[in-house]
């Protein structure tokens, strides 16, 4: 990681509150200003409710700040259009989530060709791409099981497989590994790190695991929605 490189995404002074005005109202993200750069891996700790997922989802563009500005590769996101905040997000991001979010009456192979339909990518390059993405993560010869008969390991190798299949330059993981055993742990962080680090992608890992954590070269931790550490590894 090269902290000199421009910036990829930027948060300048980010809030985010919900249910504004009513007895309800949580503030969930506290004025967080953030730069992250291209091929830099960052994990994001702190106790439950401190802002963590809510922090990853303005940065995968899942949520609008209520203040301040995101901007991606210096533009600003609250100047695109709502067609363009969907493209951005369908060809920049993949997101990998803690329970998978497999379909489940689909194949593994469909699985991950399905977020290349929305760009009207041909079905033979679709397969063939997503075949490939599959032997990429060790899941050669899978392609035909669903993910009933794949265990937990596979199935997270499936939902990376599948958050590559649009080639995004910036990997969002909520608590990848929190339904895996140490070793299915250990080998899905090893291909996270190779991924990011055959494809200079950026990696923002929100995680409550230390072995996760220490994965990355860049540390934050975050209390009551703001970024109360920022640390960078020589």
């Amino acid at each position: 990681m090269d902290a000199t490189r421009p910036p990829r995404i930027e948060m300048l002074g980010v809030s985010r509150t919900y249910g504004v005005g009513t007895a309800d109202e949580v503030r969930a993200l506290r004025e967080v200003s953030l730069t992250i750069v291209p091929g830099e891996s960052v994990s994001v700790a702190g106790p439950s409710g401190c802002g963590k997922t809510t922090l990853l989802n303005l940065l995968g563009l899942l949520d609008s700040p209520t203040s301040g500005d995101v901007q991606w590769d210096g533009r600003p996101v609250g100047t695109l259009s709502d067609r363009e905040r969907s493209h951005l997000r369908l060809t920049g991001v993949g997101f990998i989530f803690q329970r998978f979010y497999l379909l489940p009456t689909l194949t593994a192979l469909e699985n991950v060709e399905l977020p290349m339909r929305p760009l009207r990518t041909p079905r033979a390059e679709r397969l063939r791409r997503a075949s490939g993405l599959l032997a990429e993560v060790g899941l050669d010869g899978r392609e035909r099981a669903f993910p009933h008969q794949l265990s937990g390991g596979e199935e997270q190798r499936v939902a990376v497989a599948r958050a590559l299949a649009n080639r995004p330059g910036v990997l969002l993981a909520d608590e990848p590994t929190g339904e895996l055993d140490s070793g299915n742990t250990r080998a899905i962080l090893d291909l996270l790190v190779k991924v990011r680090r055959d494809r200079d992608a950026t990696l923002v890992l929100v995680t409550h695991n230390p072995e996760v954590a220490a994965r990355a070269s860049r540390h934050l931790t975050m209390r009551d929605g703001a970024i109360v550490q920022d640390v960078r590894e020589a």
